[in-house]
């Protein structure tokens, strides 16, 4: 008897040992490396430089930092930019001319596990969130950034943990939200239905353990509550053909505060091209945010996302 109870015991612990592997490879992001240096066409000589942030638990951050114009001697605001889940700092490189020809530094950010940056067992948007948090100290170390006046602009995950940042801390000054989700539960549930993995047998089990593995409650990250805890302006941009992200999605998290403006455009999850005509919407809300006595970003130059 006691030994059928502890071969029974020992296959549990064997199979719940293989259920936290396979959720852990699951929480594996795909790493989509790049070119250690990207297209810098049409911006002046030195303007951009790679850097390496130090990082939670010793790992290393690769990132990009694009200098912005010193037109006097005033410090000038930054924008950090992280991608989304499967992507890197290179896929959001169309954003960095209209922000660098409007007045801003940017800092593109490869997450961990993501990009050139270093590796972790997993990642999760509270990691994609540390990240940001890194970046945003060192950016507070440059000369000639006005550290008061920094923006956050994230795409999917990158977009919950900006939003997820910015009600924890309160230190930027604005989050340009792009593909946003409104709850991480939701995300799951439908990745798990596409792959036919049952809800009430072992889906429940899944979701229970994610939350354990990366130490936060879904509701606790969730965009849909932690919008509400943010006190600085977002833009919260959504394609009406996403069919990843439902566009229902932002017009919930939309409702959640007074603060947030909804701009919806044509396209799918991936806004790269579908932001192009709204290049001047999008610099029009930095200026508002960012603007110190209204004149913060430069008024005379509102550029084109079609700018490489």
């Amino acid at each position: 008897m006691i030994a059928e109870a502890a071969a029974a015991l020992g296959g549990m612990a064997l199979l719940r040992w293989g259920v936290h592997r396979a959720i852990l490879h699951g929480l594996r992001a795909p790493r989509l490396r790049h070119a250690a240096w990207p297209d810098t066409r049409g911006l002046p000589a030195g303007a951009v430089r790679q850097v390496s942030l130090d990082g939670p638990r010793g790992r290393r951050l690769f990132a990009w930092f694009v200098g912005a114009p010193q037109r006097d001697a005033a410090p000038v605001p930054a924008v950090l930019v992280m991608h989304g889940w499967g992507s890197n700092a290179a896929e959001m490189w169309p954003v960095v001319r209209p922000l660098h020809d409007a007045g801003c530094a940017v800092l593109l950010v490869d997450a961990r596990c993501h990009g050139l940056s270093d590796g972790e067992a997993y990642t999760s948007m509270p990691r994609f969130a540390e990240d940001i948090a890194v970046g945003l100290r060192w950016l507070r170390t440059q000369p000639g950034i006005a550290g008061e006046r920094i923006a956050l602009l994230g795409h999917s995950v990158g977009a919950g943990a900006a939003l997820l940042h910015a009600a924890s801390h309160g230190d930027v000054r604005a989050v340009l939200s792009l593909s946003a989700f409104a709850h991480p539960r939701e995300v799951m549930r439908r990745f798990m239905a596409a792959r036919r993995l049952p809800y009430p047998v072992l889906g429940w089990y899944v979701l229970r353990h994610v939350q354990r593995v990366i130490g936060a409650r879904f509701d606790d990250i969730a965009p849909l509550h932690t919008l509400a805890r943010v006190r600085c302006p977002v833009l919260l941009v959504h394609g009406r053909d996403d069919r990843t992200v439902p566009f229902s999605d932002a017009r919930r998290l939309q409702a959640c505060t007074p603060r947030a403006t909804l701009l919806a455009v044509d396209g799918d999850h991936d806004l790269r091209d579908s932001l192009a005509p709204h290049g001047p919407a999008l610099v029009h809300f930095l200026r508002g945010a960012l603007g110190r006595d209204g004149e913060n970003i430069d008024r005379k130059r509102v550029p084109s996302l079609h700018a490489r």
